[in-house]
């Protein structure tokens, strides 16, 4: 049996690793190596570029940034998680706030000292994305509008870390990011909704605070319909392979969507349309294979044979 203190130890790992979401970094990992492979650098074989040194160390530090991110945001919002999210708060708060600030630091040294490796470019983008994370945890997040936006682009951030290093500017890049970007700023909207009594209480001036829920569901509605417009542009202008029968699957999924927000009324059923807009985001990730599933099997682009 393990002893007390094992125990306690044990629990404050957990709750560390409920505090930085661990469970959330690697599928962030695993999104910026697929979009290298099948977006990002698509000349190169994919075996090159899981190799690549400097892209690792890129994606250790995006990961280990997102996870100092989670943690100052922790810091911030401990009050209003006490209300939305009481039992998740309690186990987070076996962590002790001055232990979270010093990982939060030592964290953040790291990153600067790995991203040295790559480029002087590099850490200058990560101590830039360092200090936006911290400011928007620490100001933006309360503003109204302001802060939806600023969480979305932050969490799309990341992957303009792997554009800035094979300086690749297709199109299609964009179109991918417009669709993501929209799908995780109404997350962040419907996340509102969800925690509008925590909001409420810690000042937090947020869309459905200051104009009401019904208000906001007009707006989710409106960036809902307007996702239409990058699963145009990639599934009727730009090659995305197999990966169309997740952009038609996600439309009627999106259908779906906006039926349920305008019945939504509970905590528990803003929940659900977190957790669909969840399903969403992650499987357009496995689904990124579905560009050129051959590449995985080859390890060079079909393409790329037919043109030789």
């Amino acid at each position: 049996m393990l002893s007390r203190k094992s125990k306690l130890l044990l629990l404050k790992i957990a709750s560390m690793f409920s505090v930085i979401r661990g469970y959330n970094i690697p599928i962030i990992a695993l999104a910026q190596y697929l979009s290298a492979i099948f977006i990002l650098a698509p000349n190169k074989r994919a075996l090159d570029v899981v190799l690549d040194f400097n892209l690792f160390i890129i994606v250790i530090a995006s990961s280990l940034t997102i996870a100092s991110g989670y943690i100052i945001n922790n810091f911030y919002d401990s009050k209003k998680d006490l209300i939305n999210r009481p039992n998740k708060s309690m186990l987070d708060r076996l962590v002790r706030q001055k232990t979270k600030l010093q990982v939060y630091f030592a964290v953040n040294f790291i990153v600067f000292l790995l991203a040295f490796f790559v480029s002087i470019r590099a850490v200058f983008f990560f101590s830039t994305y360092i200090f936006l994370i911290w400011f928007y945890s620490h100001k933006l997040k309360k503003i109204v509008v302001i802060g939806n936006l600023t969480a979305s682009f932050l969490a799309v951030l990341p992957f303009f870390a792997i554009l800035l290093y094979y300086k690749n500017l297709y199109p299609q890049i964009f179109a991918h990011a417009t669709y993501l970007f929209l799908l995780l700023l109404i997350r962040e909207m419907i996340k509102d909704l969800e925690n509008i009594k925590g909001d409420v209480a810690n000042n937090y001036q947020t869309i459905p605070v200051l104009f009401g829920e019904n208000f906001s569901k007009k707006i989710i509605s409106v960036l809902t319909v307007s996702t239409v417009i990058p699963i145009y542009f990639l599934i009727e202008i730009f090659e995305v392979g197999y990966m169309d029968i997740y952009f038609y699957v996600s439309l009627i999924v999106l259908i779906f969507f906006i039926q349920k927000l305008w019945k939504s009324e509970t905590k528990s059923d803003y929940l659900m349309l977190h957790n669909i807009l969840k399903f969403l985001v992650v499987s357009g990730v496995f689904c990124i294979v579905l560009i050129e599933p051959e590449v995985l099997i080859r390890g060079k682009r079909i393409v790329e044979i037919i043109v030789k």
